[in-house]
């Protein structure tokens, strides 16, 4: 009988581990992007990210660099949310027009602390922002995936969002799906109507800016 156990107690060892192996791997998730971004059709920079989850949040993690509009070496970019795409954190450490700036955000109930650190000088501005806006910072298109990555294809009607252009201003604009397209959506973020192109799982395909002639692709890397 002990030996008849004895063969069990390992099985079963096994079996309970294999299970919480598999539970472990289906709540997270990680992805590996490229996008590329152009001007006028001409490209003219390009940015390589990863989305990561677990359970309990997402973390976007960027890189890369663009030559015109704005001239901007990507070192490090990092935005991490809760499981409700709540905003917590925000890291950007590289140069803008060619002044090295390094910029830290902690974001607690929509109120945000700010450090800015560039040409030796340190900077700190706190802001009040709604506490479901997206982060989305000037001249950086990887953070629009967040957006398509809460809505997917579940859109229906128009929505009232905010976005902040981190650090410096919040903007609110409306999110619609197109009516061709259900699974893409119409953003109109101030003045600019951009559009957000997705496939039908609700992955960025897409993003156009057509007043400012703008158009970036984006693709998954297996």
């Amino acid at each position: 009988m002990l030996k008849k156990y004895s063969f069990l107690f390992p099985c079963l060892f096994l079996l309970f581990f294999f299970l919480f192996v598999f539970t472990t791997r289906s709540q997270e998730e990680y992805e590996r992007g490229v996008i590329a971004v152009y001007f006028m059709e001409e490209q003219v920079g390009y940015e390589e990210y990863s989305w990561q989850s677990d359970e309990t949040g997402y973390l976007l993690s960027v890189k890369g660099r663009l030559t015109k509009l704005v001239a901007i070496e990507i070192e490090s970019l990092t935005i991490s949310l809760d499981k409700s795409f709540i905003p917590l954190q925000y890291h950007f450490k590289g140069s803008i027009s060619g002044v090295e700036q390094e910029i830290s955000s902690s974001i607690i109930d929509g109120r945000v602390e700010n450090v800015i650190h560039a040409l030796e000088q340190e900077q700190r501005i706190t802001s009040k922002i709604r506490k479901d806006a997206f982060l989305l910072p000037s001249a950086v298109f990887s953070p629009y995936i967040v957006i398509t990555k809460k809505f997917g294809c579940n859109l229906q009607q128009p929505l009232e969002l905010s976005a902040y252009i981190i650090p410096q201003i919040e903007i609110p604009f409306t999110l619609e799906p197109m009516e061709i397209f259900p699974c893409s959506l119409l953003m109109q973020l101030g003045t600019k109507l951009i559009e957000l192109e997705t496939d039908y799982e609700g992955n960025l395909v897409t993003l156009q800016i057509p007043s400012q002639n703008i158009r970036i692709v984006h693709r998954i890397v297996e």
